[in-house]
């Protein structure tokens, strides 16, 4: 008895049925034999949803398109991005949203220096204009000191064992505070004067 020999059994297909050398030559060249089963459907599951199937015209996609596009942008404008995620984060906004600060009217203020300072203007104008810089300038730096030490305070209050780098948390909060505040991205949750 040997071991890699099949047995005769084995060799018998029992769905191929014999064919007589007269039915051999009545097929085509390329036939091939069916296999005796039916072929099993695909799983719906993998397969994408049925959708139009109708093309859409040129102005029909591109309203689709506006429409995305407002749609993402109202999100983004209402939750922000993946750098205003974290409650660190949340707090930091918070700070910065329930106070006045000065760096909100620093751009204004940038652009009276730059028009004061024009060589066309008087003496006195640009002297005005190099003061209003120089406390513009005075202004943000001790408003940027003060919410940065509100901020780590509230932080290691209130999140003892964050992670979260607190020179980034003052950037970001600083970044916030010399934007004007119907600019500011996500949207202000707090008032003006409320405790945080």
């Amino acid at each position: 008895m040997s071991l890699f020999r099949r047995k005769s059994a084995d060799l018998a297909d029992p769905a191929t049925e014999p064919v007589t050398p007269a039915e051999e030559d009545a097929r085509p060249r390329g036939y091939t034999p069916g296999k005796g089963r039916q072929t099993p459907k695909r799983p719906a599951t993998g397969r994408r949803p049925a959708g139009a199937t109708k093309p859409l015209t040129k102005e029909e996609a591109k309203a689709l398109r506006r429409e995305r596009r407002a749609e993402a942008a109202a999100e983004f404008r209402r939750e922000g991005g993946p750098r205003d995620r974290g409650p660190e984060r949340v707090l930091a906004r918070n700070v910065v949203d329930s106070r006045r600060t000065v760096g909100t009217w620093f751009f204004g203020g940038a652009l009276v220096v730059l028009i004061g300072s024009n060589q066309m203007m008087p003496e006195a104008i640009r002297l005005a204009s190099n003061l209003l810089w120089g406390a513009l300038a005075v202004g943000v730096v001790i408003d940027s000191v003060l919410i940065s030490r509100k901020i780590k305070k509230l932080v290691m209050a209130r999140f003892p064992q964050t992670t979260q780098r607190m020179g980034s948390l003052y950037l970001y909060a600083i970044m916030r505070a010399i934007t004007f505040r119907k600019l500011r991205t996500p949207e202000p949750r707090v008032a003006i004067g409320d405790q945080v």
